[in-house]
């Protein structure tokens, strides 16, 4: 059957997806149906494990055969069946008439190839381009997403960009044919929010200007507002609502799409007291990397990671750390705890930080603990939870024996809303909620004074977001705890901050009370970044696009 302009680039009916078969089958999803219509965008919604990129997967037929397996349905592209096709079909569909950009940018490209032959790799594969035809051509993609000298990036390896960088790579890779669909699976969930706002601005331009339908997948309410013509809300791998979104948004009928709505941090940051001693001090922090160049690896100059940052973070206080990616907020973290080195005083509950060995801080270390923002990384696989949150308590030699360390793991657990039983199962048998909460339960066990908390919640969904929010919150008051929080979610900032520094190019630009910096934010960079974030909070709240 021919396409026409009236049938759907995209129809899928009743499909269901499986791991596993016989008493082991996962039900993934369970009777999907939707279209896809042509140049338009078309948004799935919904927490982790719902189903919305198993869904997206399969119709590209990339999930894991035959392990992964579909018990029923149908997908059709411009009214050809795609379920079950040949390979040399899906080879020629793949990459050239329906392309996908993936969440994490680092582990999607491949750290051995610059940037110019993984882009080449897609128009040799489907064009068959020469070598100088498929050079200009990767040229002006990369000019095109808007990457900054793109010439001289075209011999740069993946580690050598920024997230917003290797993004708009992905995208790059993913338009070289100028596909009929673009599958995006949380494009924007890695960078920080001015960089999210130039990318869905990139995104919107680009569709425009190819014709070009979008299938978003998101957590990120905001974002679906003000992309997305139609959107569908999964749960337990089935679609609960669907519809337009001004009216989904607006008038949402099902209880879940009403709570996800809903679904967003809350609450007021703790005050510390007046008189609440300092914990953590750094003045004038500067961590300088230096450039090497020439045959003996001189050193030419240095790249400015922290440059000349002071700040002091007292019993019960939060200081919110907030910039763009590379302007030095996790850099200057790991500097106070003294994970890599840094010029400046640093005083950690009085005493002097600098200059001492690894021997003299190694007593300190279980009362300065840090929480990174994926706890699925940052989790061995190999280890028990147990093992994992129990770690830090045989370094230390806290609790003298075996079962004493497991009734301290236990109690860690319940302090954090886990099942104490959870020590004797493994990270992958959780949710990334839960995984969080396993990171947050390896810092608590040691009885900490300071966290650095690197975008905790990044990674995480909205409601889950909220929930880790209020746990962060809740064991800042019982005991007391500093916090150091390092995030480009501004809505969790204020959620959980008191005080804001705001950093650009390693620098501080403003610093202040949270109220001061959200409400009167004095320097331009500052009040670009709010009216990025809180133009995507005001979509959320119901002004979506027209």
């Amino acid at each position: 059957m021919k396409p026409t302009d009236s049938t759907p680039l995209v129809e899928v009916t009743d499909l269901a997806v499986s791991f596993g078969r016989g008493a082991g089958e996962v039900k993934a999803v369970r009777s999907v149906s939707f279209t896809i219509r042509r140049g338009e965008t078309f948004a799935f919604v919904g927490e982790s494990g719902s189903g919305k990129s198993v869904t997206a997967l399969s119709i590209l037929q990339l999930l894991p055969y035959p392990f992964a397996w579909h018990p029923a349905g149908s997908i059709k592209v411009n009214g050809k069946e795609f379920l079950g096709a040949a390979s040399d079909t899906l080879r020629q569909i793949r990459g050239d008439r329906i392309s996908m950009v993936f969440q994490e940018p680092m582990t999607s490209l491949n750290p051995l190839h610059t940037i110019e032959r993984q882009v080449n790799e897609v128009l040799f594969l489907h064009k068959g381009l020469s070598h100088a035809a498929s050079r200009d051509r990767t040229l002006d993609l990369l000019k095109m997403v808007g990457l900054q000298d793109a010439e001289r990036r075209l011999g740069a390896y993946p580690h050598q960009l920024s997230g917003g960088q290797r993004q708009r790579v992905m995208i790059a890779m993913a338009l070289a044919n100028e596909p009929d669909l673009l599958i995006a699976d949380e494009p924007t969930t890695a960078v920080d929010v001015t960089i999210q706002a130039q990318l869905l601005k990139l995104l919107r331009e680009l569709q425009r200007r190819l014709g070009m339908a979008v299938l978003l997948i998101t957590h990120d309410l905001g974002i679906v507002g003000k992309m997305a013509e139609r959107v569908a809300v999964m749960k337990d791998g089935v679609i609960v609502e669907h519809g337009v979104t001004r009216e989904v948004f607006s008038n949402p009928r099902h209880p879940y799409t009403q709570m996800l709505l809903a679904a967003e941090p809350k609450g007021e940051p703790l005050r510390p007291a007046a008189d609440a001693a300092p914990v953590m001090a750094g003045t004038d922090i500067k961590v300088h990397f230096p450039l090497k160049a020439g045959v003996f690896g001189g050193t030419v100059g240095y790249v400015k990671a922290v440059d000349g940052v002071t700040l002091t973070v007292r019993e019960g206080h939060t200081i919110g750390v907030v910039g763009e990616s590379g302007s030095g907020k996790t850099t200057l973290g790991l500097a106070l705890i003294r994970l890599i080195k840094s010029q400046g005083a640093i005083r950690f509950d009085g005493m002097d930080l600098q200059g001492k060995g690894f021997r003299a801080i190694r007593p300190l270390r279980r009362q300065m603990q840090v929480v990174f923002q994926d706890p699925y990384g940052s989790l061995s696989p190999r280890m028990s939870v147990g093992q994992i949150v129990g770690e830090g308590l045989e370094i230390h030699g806290i609790g003298a024996t075996y079962d004493a360390r497991r009734t301290l793991i236990a109690q860690a657990l319940t302090e954090v809303g886990l099942d104490p039983e959870a020590q004797n199962r493994y990270p992958h048998e959780f949710s990334g909620g839960q995984r969080q909460r396993i990171a947050i339960a390896r810092a608590m066990v040691l009885k900490p004074k300071f966290i650095v908390l690197d975008e905790p919640t990044s990674a995480l969904d909205m409601s889950v977001q909220a929930q880790i929010v209020d746990l962060l919150r809740e064991l800042q008051r019982r005991h007391r705890l500093a916090y150091l929080f390092i995030s480009h979610d501004l809505k969790v900032v204020r959620a959980l901050a008191s005080e804001v520094i705001v950093m650009r190019d390693g620098k501080v630009v403003e610093t202040g009370s949270a109220e001061a910096i959200f409400d009167r934010p004095q320097q331009a960079y500052t009040r670009a970044l709010m009216a990025a974030a809180f133009e995507l909070e005001a979509v959320e709240t119901g002004v979506v696009r027209t």
